[in-house]
C-alpha cells in the first residue's frame, strides 16, 4: 500500500494570526508532517489572511515541509499577477508549493466577486481560462493574456496543481489540468463511486486518472461538544449531510487515528490534509504526527 502523506491546516479554529501561521508551520515541520496548508478567500465569514503572504511567512521559517493553497480562488485574481506570486513563492520556498485551485464556495456569497469586478457566474469559465495559461506564465514562457503576449521573469517550476471541488465540472477540470483531484469532507466509504466516476471521465478524455488528495478534519483530546458543534457547522455551512458530518472527524488515540488513516489510504487517498478542531492546536498536531508514524 502506498504511503499516505499527511498535511495540516495552519489555521487554528478557522483563523490565525501571522505569528500563529509561522509558529504552526514550524511546529508541523518539526513534528514530521508532510505539508501545511492555508485557505484562500477575499471576503469570508471569519478573519482570513492573504494566502500567498501567509505561505511566504511559513516558507521563511521552514525548510522541508510542503506549503499548499487549500484552495486558491484563481478566478478572483488577474492570472498574470497570480502566476507572478506563485512563481515567487516557489523561489522563496525552494520548490515546496502545492497549488490547490478551486472556483470558490457558494457559502461565501458574491461580495468578494463584486468587489473585484468578476461576475460570480463566470468563475468556472474564468478558472479554466486561467489554468490554460498559468503553467507558461509561471515558467517564464510567452503567454497570451487578454490579447497581450507577456513573459514573466524570473520563471519557476510549476508546482503540483490540485483541483478542488466535487462536481462533474471539477472532476473534468482535475483531469485536464491537475496532477491531483482535491475534494474535501468525504469519508473513506464515500470514495469508491466517485473515484469510479473520475476514472470514467479520464478514460473518455484519453488522459491519466489524477491522484486523489483529500481535505478533512481531525480532533484529539477535545470536548465532544466542540466536535458536535463542528459537525453542525459542516452540515449548515457546507451542506454536508448530518450523518456524514458525524463520521468525518478522525478522532481517538494515536492507534485509533492510525487505523482511520489506513482506511483512507486503502480507499486510494495519497495525501490527506486535515484541519484540527476541538483542542489545543500544537498538541493535536503532535497526536496527528504520532498517528501518521504508526500508520506508515
Amino acid at each position: 500500500m502506498p504511503t499516505l502523506k499527511i498535511g495540516v491546516s495552519l489555521s487554528a479554529g478557522g483563523s490565525s494570526t501571522a505569528t500563529q501561521i509561522r509558529d504552526n508551520a514550524l511546529h508541523a515541520e518539526q513534528a514530521g508532517l508532510d505539508s501545511a496548508f492555508v485557505g484562500d478567500q477575499l471576503v469570508s465569514f471569519r478573519p482570513i489572511l492573504d494566502s500567498t503572504v501567509a505561505l511566504a511567512s511559513a516558507a521563511a521559517v521552514t525548510n522541508r515541509i510542503e506549503l499548499g493553497y487549500g484552495t486558491m480562488v484563481l478566478a478572483l485574481r488577474p492570472v498574470a499577477w497570480a502566476a507572478k506570486q506563485i512563481a515567487t513563492l516557489q523561489q522563496l520556498s525552494g520548490d515546496r508549493v502545492i497549488l490547490g485551485v478551486g472556483v470558490g464556495g457558494s457559502m461565501y456569497g458574491e461580495a468578494g466577486w463584486r468587489a473585484v469586478g468578476v461576475p460570480y457566474q463566470e468563475r468556472g469559465k474564468r478558472t479554466d481560462a486561467a489554468l490554460d495559461v498559468l503553467p507558461d506564465l509561471i515558467t517564464g514562457k510567452p503567454a497570451v493574456v487578454n490579447g497581450q503576449e507577456v513573459t514573466l521573469n524570473p520563471g519557476a517550476n510549476v508546482p503540483p496543481i490540485w483541483v478542488g471541488g466535487g462536481s462533474d465540472a471539477a472532476l473534468r477540470r482535475a483531469i485536464r489540468y491537475g496532477s491531483a483531484w482535491f475534494p474535501s469532507m468525504m469519508t473513506a466509504a464515500q470514495l469508491p463511486p466517485v473515484l469510479a466516476r473520475l476514472a470514467e471521465f479520464a478514460d473518455a478524455a484519453g488522459r491519466p486518472v489524477p491522484a486523489l488528495t483529500l481535505g478533512g478534519v481531525a480532533g484529539f483530546g477535545g470536548e465532544q461538544s466542540a466536535m458536535d458543534e463542528y459537525g453542525a457547522m459542516l452540515a449548515k455551512t457546507y451542506g454536508v449531510p448530518t450523518e456524514v458530518a458525524a463520521k468525518l472527524p478522525i478522532t481517538g488515540n494515536a492507534r485509533q487515528a492510525a487505523d482511520q488513516l489506513a482506511e483512507y489510504a486503502e480507499a486510494g487517498v495519497r495525501h490527506l490534509v486535515l484541519g484540527l478542531v476541538g483542542g489545543e492546536w500544537k498538541r493535536q498536531c503532535d497526536l496527528l504526527a504520532e498517528a501518521k508514524a504508526l500508520a506508515d
